[in-house]
Protein backbone atom coordinates (compact mmCIF):
# COMPACT_ATOMS: atom_id res chain seq x y z
CA UNK A 1 0.00 0.00 0.00
CA UNK A 2 2.44 2.35 0.70
CA UNK A 3 4.56 2.09 -2.90
CA UNK A 4 1.01 4.08 -4.01
CA UNK A 5 1.34 7.89 -2.78
CA UNK A 6 -2.15 9.02 -2.43
CA UNK A 7 -2.41 12.31 -4.21
CA UNK A 8 -2.16 14.89 -1.73
CA UNK A 9 -4.41 17.79 -3.32
CA UNK A 10 -7.36 14.74 -3.21
CA UNK A 11 -6.81 13.04 -0.55
CA UNK A 12 -9.99 13.93 1.35
CA UNK A 13 -12.22 12.45 -1.12
CA UNK A 14 -13.74 9.48 0.72
CA UNK A 15 -12.44 6.91 -1.64
CA UNK A 16 -9.13 6.97 -0.49
CA UNK A 17 -9.84 5.94 3.26
CA UNK A 18 -13.07 3.84 2.61
CA UNK A 19 -11.95 2.15 -0.79
CA UNK A 20 -8.65 2.14 -1.92
CA UNK A 21 -7.06 0.25 1.40
CA UNK A 22 -9.17 -2.89 0.63
CA UNK A 23 -8.30 -2.28 -3.52
CA UNK A 24 -4.39 -1.61 -2.53
CA UNK A 25 -4.32 -5.22 -0.88
CA UNK A 26 -5.75 -7.08 -3.56
CA UNK A 27 -3.73 -6.13 -5.57
CA UNK A 28 -0.60 -6.66 -3.83
CA UNK A 29 -1.73 -9.88 -2.99
CA UNK A 30 -1.61 -10.36 -6.75
CA UNK A 31 0.54 -12.76 -8.67
CA UNK A 32 0.36 -11.46 -11.98
CA UNK A 33 1.88 -8.25 -13.11
CA UNK A 34 0.31 -4.79 -12.71
CA UNK A 35 0.56 -1.64 -14.86
CA UNK A 36 1.09 0.86 -14.56
CA UNK A 37 3.68 0.82 -11.76
CA UNK A 38 2.82 1.65 -8.56
CA UNK A 39 3.87 4.67 -8.12
CA UNK A 40 2.48 6.10 -11.20
CA UNK A 41 -1.12 4.70 -10.79
CA UNK A 42 -2.57 8.25 -9.23
CA UNK A 43 -0.56 10.55 -11.93
CA UNK A 44 -3.53 11.62 -13.49
CA UNK A 45 -4.51 13.08 -9.42
CA UNK A 46 -1.06 14.46 -8.61
CA UNK A 47 -0.40 16.43 -12.11
CA UNK A 48 -3.69 18.78 -11.18
CA UNK A 49 -5.26 20.02 -8.34
CA UNK A 50 -9.12 20.05 -8.23
CA UNK A 51 -9.02 24.03 -9.08
CA UNK A 52 -6.90 23.50 -11.68
CA UNK A 53 -8.88 21.27 -14.15
CA UNK A 54 -10.54 23.28 -17.27
CA UNK A 55 -10.94 19.84 -19.13
CA UNK A 56 -11.90 16.64 -18.43
CA UNK A 57 -10.92 13.48 -20.67
CA UNK A 58 -12.33 9.99 -19.13
CA UNK A 59 -10.39 6.61 -20.30
CA UNK A 60 -11.45 3.22 -19.50
CA UNK A 61 -8.74 1.41 -18.19
CA UNK A 62 -5.01 1.45 -18.56
CA UNK A 63 -3.12 0.07 -21.83
CA UNK A 64 -2.03 -3.95 -20.55
CA UNK A 65 0.88 -3.77 -22.83
CA UNK A 66 3.83 -3.24 -20.08
CA UNK A 67 5.52 -0.24 -21.58
CA UNK A 68 2.69 1.34 -22.03
CA UNK A 69 0.69 3.18 -19.33
CA UNK A 70 2.14 5.49 -17.02
CA UNK A 71 -0.61 6.20 -15.41
CA UNK A 72 -2.81 9.21 -17.68
CA UNK A 73 -5.68 7.90 -19.90
CA UNK A 74 -4.89 7.38 -23.91
CA UNK A 75 -1.18 8.26 -23.00
CA UNK A 76 1.61 6.45 -23.53
CA UNK A 77 5.44 6.67 -22.99
CA UNK A 78 6.84 8.77 -25.68
CA UNK A 79 9.29 5.93 -27.01
CA UNK A 80 5.92 3.54 -27.77
CA UNK A 81 5.54 2.86 -31.37
CA UNK A 82 3.27 1.91 -32.89
CA UNK A 83 0.60 4.30 -31.16
CA UNK A 84 -2.20 2.62 -29.33
CA UNK A 85 -5.09 2.29 -31.78
CA UNK A 86 -7.54 4.30 -29.78
CA UNK A 87 -4.92 7.05 -29.64
CA UNK A 88 -3.70 6.86 -33.55
CA UNK A 89 -7.14 7.56 -34.40
CA UNK A 90 -7.99 10.38 -31.74
CA UNK A 91 -4.44 11.67 -33.79
CA UNK A 92 -6.19 11.59 -37.02
CA UNK A 93 -9.35 13.55 -35.75
CA UNK A 94 -6.70 15.72 -34.50
CA UNK A 95 -5.27 16.31 -37.83
CA UNK A 96 -8.52 16.82 -39.60
CA UNK A 97 -9.54 19.10 -36.71
CA UNK A 98 -7.09 21.61 -36.18
CA UNK A 99 -4.34 20.44 -38.99
CA UNK A 100 -1.76 18.78 -36.51
CA UNK A 101 -1.29 16.46 -34.09
CA UNK A 102 1.76 15.34 -31.71
CA UNK A 103 4.88 13.82 -32.75
CA UNK A 104 4.39 11.53 -29.57
CA UNK A 105 1.73 9.32 -27.79
CA UNK A 106 2.74 11.35 -24.31
CA UNK A 107 0.25 13.33 -23.59
CA UNK A 108 2.04 14.81 -19.82
CA UNK A 109 1.53 18.62 -21.98
CA UNK A 110 -2.25 18.56 -21.87
CA UNK A 111 -2.03 17.71 -17.75
CA UNK A 112 0.00 20.87 -17.40
CA UNK A 113 -2.60 22.91 -19.50
CA UNK A 114 -5.15 21.43 -17.11
CA UNK A 115 -6.78 18.45 -19.14
CA UNK A 116 -7.30 15.84 -16.74
CA UNK A 117 -6.69 12.17 -18.13
CA UNK A 118 -8.52 9.92 -16.10
CA UNK A 119 -9.52 6.53 -16.28
CA UNK A 120 -12.07 5.17 -14.58
CA UNK A 121 -10.62 2.19 -13.54
CA UNK A 122 -6.80 2.90 -12.58
CA UNK A 123 -4.74 -0.81 -13.09
CA UNK A 124 -4.80 -3.94 -15.16
CA UNK A 125 -3.26 -7.07 -15.19
CA UNK A 126 -0.73 -6.89 -18.13
CA UNK A 127 -2.49 -8.66 -21.25
CA UNK A 128 -5.67 -8.47 -19.26
CA UNK A 129 -7.78 -5.75 -20.52
CA UNK A 130 -10.51 -4.37 -18.34
CA UNK A 131 -9.13 -7.40 -16.10
CA UNK A 132 -9.81 -4.96 -13.10
CA UNK A 133 -13.10 -3.74 -13.75
CA UNK A 134 -14.47 -5.16 -10.52
CA UNK A 135 -11.86 -3.62 -8.08
CA UNK A 136 -13.92 -0.62 -7.13
CA UNK A 137 -12.26 1.74 -8.90
CA UNK A 138 -15.10 3.74 -10.62
CA UNK A 139 -15.93 5.11 -7.04
CA UNK A 140 -13.12 7.31 -7.62
CA UNK A 141 -13.99 8.78 -10.77
CA UNK A 142 -17.64 9.18 -9.95
CA UNK A 143 -16.01 11.21 -6.66
CA UNK A 144 -13.29 13.15 -8.98
CA UNK A 145 -16.42 14.25 -11.27
CA UNK A 146 -18.28 15.98 -8.77
CA UNK A 147 -15.47 17.66 -7.06
CA UNK A 148 -14.19 19.23 -10.73
CA UNK A 149 -17.81 19.96 -12.04
CA UNK A 150 -17.90 22.81 -9.12
CA UNK A 151 -16.57 25.02 -11.56
CA UNK A 152 -16.98 25.35 -15.27
CA UNK A 153 -14.98 22.72 -17.31
CA UNK A 154 -15.15 21.18 -21.01
CA UNK A 155 -16.05 17.04 -19.96
CA UNK A 156 -15.15 14.83 -23.19
CA UNK A 157 -16.97 11.81 -23.16
CA UNK A 158 -15.88 9.01 -25.60
CA UNK A 159 -18.05 5.99 -24.88
CA UNK A 160 -20.69 4.49 -23.34
CA UNK A 161 -18.99 3.60 -20.49
CA UNK A 162 -18.16 6.97 -19.99
CA UNK A 163 -21.41 8.78 -20.53
CA UNK A 164 -22.35 6.39 -18.08
CA UNK A 165 -20.72 8.30 -15.68
CA UNK A 166 -22.44 11.81 -16.51
CA UNK A 167 -25.07 11.93 -13.81
CA UNK A 168 -21.92 12.35 -11.63
CA UNK A 169 -21.23 16.14 -13.05
CA UNK A 170 -23.16 18.44 -11.34
CA UNK A 171 -23.85 21.84 -12.58
CA UNK A 172 -21.58 24.62 -11.82
CA UNK A 173 -22.04 26.48 -8.61
CA UNK A 174 -21.47 29.68 -10.36
CA UNK A 175 -24.50 29.43 -12.21
CA UNK A 176 -22.81 29.22 -15.71
CA UNK A 177 -22.32 25.96 -18.10
CA UNK A 178 -20.29 22.80 -18.59
CA UNK A 179 -19.57 21.98 -22.24
CA UNK A 180 -20.32 18.55 -22.74
CA UNK A 181 -18.61 16.64 -25.66
CA UNK A 182 -20.30 12.61 -25.90
CA UNK A 183 -19.80 10.72 -28.92
CA UNK A 184 -18.59 7.54 -29.69
CA UNK A 185 -15.16 5.83 -28.42
CA UNK A 186 -11.95 6.39 -30.92
CA UNK A 187 -11.63 2.78 -30.64
CA UNK A 188 -11.40 1.15 -34.25
CA UNK A 189 -14.51 -0.96 -33.56
CA UNK A 190 -16.29 2.18 -33.40
CA UNK A 191 -14.73 5.53 -34.20
CA UNK A 192 -16.64 5.71 -37.67
CA UNK A 193 -20.09 5.74 -35.47
CA UNK A 194 -19.75 9.44 -34.59
CA UNK A 195 -15.65 10.17 -33.52
CA UNK A 196 -14.48 10.70 -36.88
CA UNK A 197 -15.98 14.31 -37.56
CA UNK A 198 -16.92 15.37 -34.37
CA UNK A 199 -14.17 17.99 -33.71
CA UNK A 200 -13.87 18.04 -29.83
CA UNK A 201 -10.39 19.51 -29.52
CA UNK A 202 -11.56 22.85 -31.67
CA UNK A 203 -14.54 22.86 -29.88
CA UNK A 204 -12.76 22.68 -26.59
CA UNK A 205 -10.72 25.73 -27.51
CA UNK A 206 -13.76 27.22 -28.90
CA UNK A 207 -15.33 26.92 -25.35
CA UNK A 208 -12.30 27.84 -23.21
CA UNK A 209 -11.59 31.32 -25.60
CA UNK A 210 -15.53 32.27 -24.87
CA UNK A 211 -14.61 32.39 -21.09
CA UNK A 212 -11.34 34.54 -21.36
CA UNK A 213 -9.52 31.31 -20.56
CA UNK A 214 -6.09 30.50 -23.07
CA UNK A 215 -6.40 27.41 -25.34
CA UNK A 216 -5.20 23.98 -24.73
CA UNK A 217 -1.83 24.02 -26.89
CA UNK A 218 -2.85 20.47 -27.86
CA UNK A 219 0.07 19.85 -30.43
CA UNK A 220 3.41 20.78 -28.75
CA UNK A 221 5.01 19.28 -25.88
Amino acid sequence: MMDTPIPSAWAHLPFFEADWPRIAQTIAEEPRDILPPADQRFAALEALRPDQVRVVILGQDPYPTPGHAHGLAFSVEPDVRPLPRSLNNIYKEMIADIGAAPLTGDLRHWTSQGVLLLNTVLTVPAGEANGHKALGFQTLAHQVLKEVSCHPCAFVLWGKQAQALAPHIQAPKDGAQHLMIETAHPSPLSARRGFFGSRPFSTINTWLTQRGEPPIDWTHA
